[in-house]
């Protein structure tokens, strides 16, 4: 029973029927469960969507958990494993606003239900990947930035006490200046301060497009390495058929 749920769970190829049609459906039933926070007004139905919802999705983090152990092998540890991977975390928590385990004021935690989602997203995948592969340069990435952040609005804060109701105010326009947003609500009115605020916008384009680099090259490597990986199977594949051929016609010329 169990290796029956595993193979109709599991993430499957576009050749598994029982299996995607599975994903298909888990995806519309999380897309479907998060309707409810598109509305101001509580509806009647919406209540009768969240119970129905949550009691799939539920069962869904179940069976995962139940069939883990097929999944990496590694026998009833895999039980202990499964609740403190970033998946079933995030399920879990989606859930608790609706099964009445956290305050209503909580039922945003419910949007995390869209990683059910993307779970099943290739390109999203990729992109796990990509982060993973380059985190160490990432990190200092955005060690960069937050030092950046911090040195400006000092610098900015001692130069103008009267533009910034205090430290974090600061911290708030130096954001905004090196991600080059700049909503205008609060800016430099010495001409010190908006050369600060220039160089400051200047190194923002900078920072933000480190990252974006890194991740897009990442990202072409990871789906390069997996065209590769599929005609290597396919080669791999019309090896095993030529070797089946030959034998085949080995066997007709002895008879």
């Amino acid at each position: 029973m169990r290796q029956i749920i595993y193979d109709i769970i599991k993430q499957s190829d576009s050749n598994d029927g029982s299996g995607r049609i599975y994903d298909i459906f888990i995806c519309i039933v999380a897309s479907i469960s998060i309707i409810p926070l598109m509305f101001k007004r509580e509806f009647e139905i919406f209540g009768l969507m969240d119970t129905v919802t949550v009691y799939i999705l539920f069962a869904d983090y179940v069976f995962r958990w139940m069939t883990y152990d097929m999944k990496i092998k590694k026998g009833n540890k895999s039980f202990l494993i499964y609740p403190f991977m970033p998946y079933s975390i995030l399920d879990l928590v989606s859930l608790l606003p609706s099964l009445g385990l956290v305050n209503q004021s909580f039922r945003v935690l419910r949007m995390l239900r869209i990683f059910k989602i993307l779970r099943y997203s290739k390109s999203f995948n990729y992109i796990l990947h990509a982060f993973e592969k380059e985190r160490n340069t990432l990190y200092s990435v955005l060690i960069l930035a937050l030092g950046y952040i911090f040195v400006s609005a000092l610098v900015m804060f001692s130069y103008e006490p009267d533009t910034f109701s205090d430290f974090f105010a600061a911290l708030y326009w130096a954001t905004t200046a090196l991600t080059t947003v700049g909503y205008g609500d609060v800016y430099p009115k010495t001409d010190i301060g908006r050369l600060i605020s220039m160089i400051s916008s200047l190194f923002g384009i900078a920072v933000i497009a480190l990252p974006a680099g890194i991740i897009t090259a990442s990202f072409v490597d990871e789906i390069n390495a997996e065209k590769e990986a599929a005609a290597e199977a396919e080669k791999d594949s019309s090896k095993i058929d030529r070797i089946i051929e030959k034998r085949m016609e080995a066997d007709k010329d002895e008879q």
